[in-house]
């Protein structure tokens, strides 16, 4: 359980999230993830990241129980720490000194999104959904990153209804390199970045800082100005009275 860094061929580390049972972080879990990619983006032998998880889906967001359990004390301590964590995660893939590559199967929701839409590629198994629940649990955030998945109206679409898309559907959007069976995900994922790690290390290293040079949308400035929004939303007490219903019919049928 946790974050863990390995070496499934030259030039290659992959980092795999595995905590049970859904893959939703806590606060912890973020700052770790983000240190493993930045050690591993640092790390001069490796040309590429392969970033995946292991049991039913890819991520889950943030652990919204460590919320509740604050609730009604007044602390914000593991929102303040959900969101520092998320950011540092998010940047931690888009600033690592080479290419990632995402490697999602099953759900990938929340701060998941967050994760892929900052990663460089994504391969994606054929049951996998990405999606923003965000507005049905009480919190805003990572539209900044769905809209570099799907077009804006689409990804205005997906927010307000807190709906998913299919991995086909991004593919067909061009967000996603390739679908292929649950069982081969790994294996393309892996053959994508070995592929990408047979280019010269040093000059991977300068084709990742250019394109992230020419990027149309600063995504830390932008990801920073919608948690504004979050903060104000659960310091109103809306947030909490949305999180209170995760999980129950309520919020089934406040999400129809």
């Amino acid at each position: 359980m946790g974050v863990s860094t390995s070496s499934p061929g030259k030039g290659i580390a992959l980092v795999t999230v595995d905590f049970p049972p859904v893959n939703a972080l806590p606060v912890q879990g973020w700052y770790d993830l983000a240190d493993a990619v930045r050690a591993a983006g640092r790390d001069p032998e490796v040309r590429c990241v392969v970033l995946a998880a292991a049991g039913r889906g890819f991520n889950a967001g943030v652990d919204i129980k460590e919320m509740q359990r604050e609730h009604g004390t007044g602390r914000h301590t593991a929102l303040i720490g959900a969101n520092h964590g998320c950011a540092e995660a998010f940047s931690a893939v888009y600033e690592c000194e080479v290419p990632v590559v995402a490697a999602v199967g099953g759900f990938c929701l929340g701060g998941g999104i967050g994760l892929v839409g900052n990663a460089d590629a994504i391969v994606a198994s054929e049951d996998a959904t990405f999606g923003l629940p965000e507005l049905d649990r009480g919190a805003l955030g990572a539209a900044t990153h769905l809209a570099r998945l799907v077009p804006q109206h689409l990804m205005r679409a997906l927010y307000y209804t807190s709906r998913t898309a299919t991995a086909a559907e991004l593919h067909a959007h061009g967000s996603v390199w390739k679908v292929v069976p649950r069982a081969e995900l790994l294996e393309a994922a892996v053959e994508l970045a070995a592929e990408i790690a047979r280019k010269d290390g040093y000059l991977i290293r300068l084709a990742k800082a250019a394109i992230n040079g020419i990027d149309p949308v600063d995504v830390r400035r932008s990801y920073r100005f919608e948690q504004g929004f979050t903060f104000e939303a659960n310091l109103s007490g809306v947030a909490d009275r949305v999180r209170d219903t995760f999980g129950t019919d309520r919020a089934k049928e406040d999400s129809r």
